[in-house]
């Protein structure tokens, strides 16, 4: 199971014992900001993507949208996401509960600049109703990105 994988790496990072697990879906954004009793924005969504032959996750805020020219500027291609039977089997965890914590080895991680709003963000541990709160250098610290970027648009108001 999905979630096995993230709470079997989160253990090697000493906080497994943090994972969130819920009795509702927490599948998207809407769904885990309920869950949690939190704001979508503070939800980190993992975007699944193809960039050559490459499995690429994004971990963004939950109000972003991707920036097709921002995200052309930075991968040199155009935006394409994985379909949702290849997530799976591409990254280790079905759409639903993709984060970037026990992925299958070669996904690139990257985090989006999006996330530096806020102090804690909540992203998926595996599965469609779980998450844990993370503090964005604990993020930083167990995604493990190859950088930061700025590939989303983030809603004005």
């Amino acid at each position: 199971m999905s979630i096995e994988r993230a709470r079997a790496y989160l253990e090697t990072c000493g906080v497994a014992d943090r994972i969130l697990e819920f009795d509702t879906s927490s599948a998207t954004v809407e769904l885990a900001a309920q869950a949690l009793g939190t704001q979508g924005c503070r939800i980190a969504k993992s975007l699944s993507f193809q960039v050559e032959e490459r499995a690429v996750l994004i971990v963004c805020a939950g109000d972003t949208r991707i920036d097709n020219a921002k995200y052309k500027a930075f991968f040199h291609t155009k935006a394409k996401m994985l379909a949702p039977d290849e997530v799976e089997r591409q990254i280790g965890h079905a759409v639903g509960g993709v984060c970037p914590f026990g992925i299958e080895d070669g996904v690139e991680v990257y985090l989006d600049e999006s996330l530096k709003r806020f102090e804690t963000v909540f992203p998926a541990c595996g599965s469609s109703n779980s998450a844990i709160e993370l503090t964005i250098p604990e993020l930083e610290q167990f995604a493990r990105p190859l950088a930061w970027t700025n590939v989303c648009k983030i809603p004005e108001g």
